[in-house]
């Protein structure tokens, strides 16, 4: 069954002391909240079916307490959502055999896929024959009876789950992608998970759901990609995407996330990964579509010697506004951790990061690295930027900080010196920037396309009819 809210039910602001806005920003949650999807109880097991709709009436009562944040709260005071609640989306078509090739978003080193098409599972775009022993990659709708009982454990358990966009993805989880790493399993070739919207006439909320079991002593890469057709690039619609990766004690994630959605669509993100004793974490984090993204990243280190590695990258230009919100837990000594953040900004595009990393007192001989590194290339871009560091411990290796900056012009006399135009050397000097965080992504030909994107999104065409 759906959740319904009728207008009934929205309290009187003056009866709350609530001002206009903060009454219409309500408003408009529940009105989020009432274009969730009814569970489909035909195609999922009843055991999945009485979880799914256990965690959707929780959230539920979450979402009606909260309310859409505004730049007054400290997390979002960098972020103003107010161009998302000028648009009333609606529930999306679920048509999953649409016409449409998916050709050019096939990476050929991966070819073991999961596609998810307006948050639905298509079966006949994903290609998940012939997998490996001890490894699931399947729906949620589906997945294997050894392991309907053991999914309760981990999804929608992270902390943060009743944060407002997450708890709203919960309050309308239908399905997900799950991919599933049994014990001692080393997974060679990597998985690819696709996110596609399709927008028709209406403006559409989606609300994709991943999530990831790495047992112990297993190994794992994927790719998981938020991407619209792109002859649908000016549709406006909104994806809320939640991640929960939970790595038992010794094994391996290498994860890519790609969000390459729409240049007029909204993407909000949540990744939480939880890591316990030896595991090792790697992110890497590529951003630049949207019109207005935010991608909130979790960590928790839940046992001793884990290492957790996380490489960001947000290329973004026009009136684009990308925010990158992380967090780093310590709760156990001798972990560590590398992160390394890169914002590229041009006309009058913005940038957002916060990094914090927490080591509390029980996290003894923690070593933990954070940097920020910004490149601005006009002079209307702007980033916000804030490093955070939060120790109790009294015996870590511990280093944060932030850079920003431009084209050095000597750089650019450098490169012309030695045969190339101005618009040359900017591009190349650009492309080194980047190339730090895209060249630790393993497949290939992800790597092209990123680079290429990067080229488009950065081109000078002022430079260009310059030439």
């Amino acid at each position: 069954m759906s959740i319904q809210i009728s207008s009934s039910t929205i309290p009187n602001p003056e009866e709350l002391g609530l001002t206009t806005a903060s009454a219409r920003r309500d408003a408009y949650l529940v009105g989020l909240l009432n274009q969730c999807q009814a569970l489909d109880l035909q195609v999922i097991e009843p055991q999945i079916a009485a979880l799914l709709q256990e965690l959707r009436d929780r959230a539920s009562v979450w979402v009606k307490e909260l309310t859409i944040p505004t730049k007054r709260d400290e997390e979002w005071r960098f972020t103003d959502l107010s161009p998302l609640l000028q648009v009333q989306f609606q529930k999306p078509e679920i048509n999953v055999n649409f016409a449409s090739k998916i050709t050019e978003f096939i990476l050929p080193e991966a070819p073991i896929r999961l596609v998810f098409v307006n948050g639905a599972y298509a079966p006949k775009l994903s290609s998940v024959a012939e997998l490996p022993e001890g490894l699931i990659v399947s729906n949620l709708a589906q997945l294997p009876v050894t392991h309907r009982s053991k999914v309760g454990q981990y999804l929608a358990t992270k902390e943060g789950v009743a944060e407002v966009f997450t708890a709203l993805n919960t309050a309308g989880l239908t399905d997900a992608a799950v991919v599933w790493v049994a014990k001692n399993t080393v997974v060679e070739t990597p998985i690819h998970l696709l996110f596609l919207t399709v927008v028709g006439e209406d403006k559409i909320i989606t609300q994709p759901r991943f999530l990831v079991v790495a047992e112990s002593g297993s190994s794992v890469s994927l790719t998981e990609e938020y991407i619209n057709l792109p002859s649908e690039e000016k549709a406006v619609y909104f994806s809320n995407a939640v991640t929960e990766i939970f790595l038992e004690q010794n094994a391996e994630v290498n994860h890519t996330r790609i969000q390459r959605e729409g240049t007029a669509a909204f993407h909000i993100g949540k990744t939480a990964i939880s890591q316990a004793r030896d595991s090792r974490y790697t992110c890497n984090a590529i951003s630049v579509g949207a019109k207005l993204s935010r991608h909130n990243l979790e960590v928790l280190q839940t046992g001793e010697q884990t290492e957790t590695t996380l490489n960001g990258l947000t290329v973004i230009a026009e009136e684009q506004l990308a925010d990158t919100h992380s967090v780093m837990a310590y709760t156990k000594p001798y972990g560590t951790s590398n992160q390394l953040h890169k914002c590229i900004v041009s006309d009058k595009a913005s940038a957002v990061f916060n990094g914090k990393v927490f080591v509390p007192q029980a996290a003894q001989l923690t070593n933990a690295n954070q940097l920020n590194r910004n490149l601005l290339l006009s002079p209307k871009a702007r980033v916000d930027t804030k490093p955070q560091l939060e120790i109790t411990a009294d015996n870590v290796k511990c280093s944060h900080g932030a850079t920003v900056g431009q084209l050095e012009a000597d750089e650019i006399f450098y490169l012309q010196s030695r045969g190339l135009n101005e618009a040359d050397a900017r591009n190349l000097l650009i492309d080194a920037f980047a190339a730090e965080i895209i060249n630790q992504i393993a497949i290939a030909s992800l790597r092209k396309q990123l680079s290429q994107s990067v080229r488009k999104i950065t081109a000078t065409p002022h430079l260009a009819e310059k030439q």
